[in-house]
């Protein structure tokens, strides 16, 4: 496995992961790829990883309290 062992920073991990393991991230990368366009998934994940967003506080804030 790749690097599911690992806890997510915030919710655009989260996401991640289950777009992973379902085969969404798959399936949306090669729909990107044949329009040649960016999917616009690292961009959307490290928004959504932001530690002063409310989710992330609340859910997240055991892994943010190194930052």
């Amino acid at each position: 496995m790749k690097e599911q062992s690992k806890k997510a920073k915030g919710l655009g991990s989260a996401i991640e992961k289950v777009t992973e393991a379902t085969g969404i991230k798959k399936v949306v990368e090669a729909g990107a790829k044949a329009l040649n366009k960016d999917c616009g998934c690292g961009k959307r994940r490290d928004f959504l990883d932001n530690p002063d967003l409310m989710v992330n506080k609340v859910f997240f804030k055991d892994n943010n309290k190194n930052k």
